[in-house]
């Protein structure tokens, strides 16, 4: 079963454990200058809302109908990330999932075509809870480029790049649970926790004036290596999302809502002093990143090769607060009293 719930997209696997429930935000954030500097992860500054696509069919394209799923409104050159969540309440969960995400059925992680299957060699799919966010495709070991929202048809996402078409936009996703039999196992012999997941229902074909993610600046994250076994996902399950991607007018179109105000300028941010973020697991390994999604053209490059300019607020910034983040602890500690 999957709901929307507060802008959220929560899946439940009763069939596997009942403790198998996971959940997604799509969080809005600030642009990161794409100055090929590497930068550490930006603020999160609230979830994008969606929407049901079955409530709003009769003002949207039939193929979006067709897909199913939910609906999400970005502006041009806006960012997003994905925030994961696990376990029968979220917190403190721990339920371990594989979990496949997308853009313009293009493979975050490894560059290839999406397929419903997970892949083992090279790791075409994320653990969650541990990795808890994803902010962009993967492109070096410990580096991504942030998603950045763009207009189908004008060459920039990584759909348009690798497949020289603009078909599908948006961001597919899909999830499959840890065997019942292996967490009860994990639990047994207290190994460490995990969990989450994402998901619902899609099918192929594109609308006009759809949007896709294309890749923007450089960010210090890793995507960490699957540290189970391949052969603990329970690939007899699964659950999968369609999530179209609007622009302002098309949400208020088809919606009837108002879309959210911009995001702040990285600039602006960086000069009121205000924090950015690292995350470090030190006790799992990064993966290398796709040399295919390397190749593609950052929107700055492609848009030098275009001689568009679609970019405002790019200049660089130097980040003066750092705050250093890594797994949250369950112990407790004792000192002197």
């Amino acid at each position: 079963m999957i709901e929307l719930k507060d802008d959220e997209l929560v899946f439940e696997f009763p069939e596997v454990h009942e403790e198998a429930v996971c959940g997604i935000d799509f969080h809005r954030t600030l642009r990161i200058p794409d100055d090929n500097s590497e930068y550490p992860l930006p603020p999160g500054l609230g979830c994008f809302p969606m929407a049901h696509v079955e409530d709003h069919s009769s003002r949207l394209p039939s193929s979006w109908a067709e897909r199913g799923g939910v609906l999400l409104p970005m502006y041009q050159a806006e960012a997003l990330w994905l925030n994961f969540e696990s376990g029968s309440g979220f917190r403190g969960g721990s339920y371990p999932f594989a979990v496949k995400i997308a853009a313009g059925k293009i493979n975050a992680v490894t560059g290839d075509a999406w397929s419903n299957d997970l892949v083992k060699e090279p790791q075409d799919y994320i653990v969650v809870p541990d990795q808890p966010w994803l902010d962009g495709f993967s492109v070096g070991k410990g580096l991504i480029r942030q998603f950045i929202a763009m207009p189908l048809g004008q060459g920039y996402t990584a759909e348009e790049q690798i497949t020289g078409a603009a078909e599908h936009g948006g961001i597919q996703v899909i999830v499959y649970p840890m065997k019942r039999e292996c967490y009860e196992a994990m639990r047994e012999d207290s190994l460490p926790d995990i969990a989450f997941s994402l998901c619902q229902s899609y099918e192929e074909s594109s609308a006009p004036d759809s949007m896709g993610l294309a890749p923007g600046g450089l960010m210090r994250q890793d995507i960490y290596e699957d540290e189970y076994g391949f052969d603990v996902w329970d690939t007899g399950n699964s659950s999968r999302c369609f999530v179209h991607i609007l622009n302002s007018a098309q949400w208020t179109a088809a919606t009837g809502g108002p879309t959210p105000g911009r995001q702040p300028a990285s600039a602006d941010y960086a000069k009121a002093g205000l924090p950015w973020f690292e995350y470090y697991d030190d006790k799992l390994e990064a993966m290398d990143g796709s040399k295919k999604l390397a190749g593609l053209d950052s929107i700055a490059a492609k848009a030098i090769k275009l001689g568009d300019k679609v970019l405002g607020d790019n200049a660089p910034v130097d980040p003066e607060e750092v705050v250093k983040l890594g797994p949250a602890s369950l112990k407790i500690s004792d000192g002197n009293w």
